[in-house]
């Protein structure tokens, strides 16, 4: 698929602050998700803000949040979007063999070789709360046991997030770079 709106130009300069402000946390550039948001500067200033937050100054272990980013990503179908979180996964300690497992979450969340429990847990959360939006009670407390009240509100933070990504991402037909 392809993009449904033209994307800004890659070397676009203006509003400038917004714009340097999205180069800065992209090292440099912009990437389709950045040159399509800013077809609504008010859209990429808080997108912006708010992403950075999610992706930078939360607690939650960086594996499990890259874990649920790249679920989230598979069982939507916005491959931009697993494209550019399974090396994140990787950098923070996931294997290539768990991102290739990832492909199928309800297997994954069921794979206590490749998985632990904390792994198998947010699977199932993050299946749960994709597919259906309401989280079972059993599934919420086996996340809530392991990483306790701050954690539990910042993984499914994540996962309503990247939910709104994924969403965003496939309803334009952002591609990856």
């Amino acid at each position: 698929m392809t993009a449904r709106i033209p994307y800004q130009p890659a070397d676009l300069a203006e509003p400038t602050d917004l714009v340097a402000t999205i180069r800065a946390r992209r090292g440099g550039q912009l990437l389709n998700l950045d040159r399509m948001l800013l077809h609504s500067p008010p859209l990429a200033r808080g997108w912006n803000a708010f992403l950075r937050a999610v992706r930078t100054e939360l607690e939650v272990d960086p594996r499990l949040r890259e874990l649920a980013m790249c679920v989230v990503a598979v069982l939507n179908g916005a491959e931009y979007e697993f494209h550019h979180h399974a090396p994140e996964f990787v950098a923070a300690g996931g294997t290539a063999q768990q991102v290739a497992a990832l492909r199928d979450p309800l297997r994954a969340a069921a794979d206590a070789e490749m998985f632990d429990e904390v792994d198998r847990a947010a699977l199932q959360l993050t299946i749960e709360m994709t597919r259906g939006v309401t989280v079972n009670d059993a599934t919420f407390d086996a996340v809530h046991r392991r990483l306790g009240e701050r954690q539990t509100v910042e993984l499914v933070g994540v996962i309503a997030t990247y939910n709104m990504v994924s969403r965003f991402l496939v309803a334009l037909g952002v591609e990856p770079e």
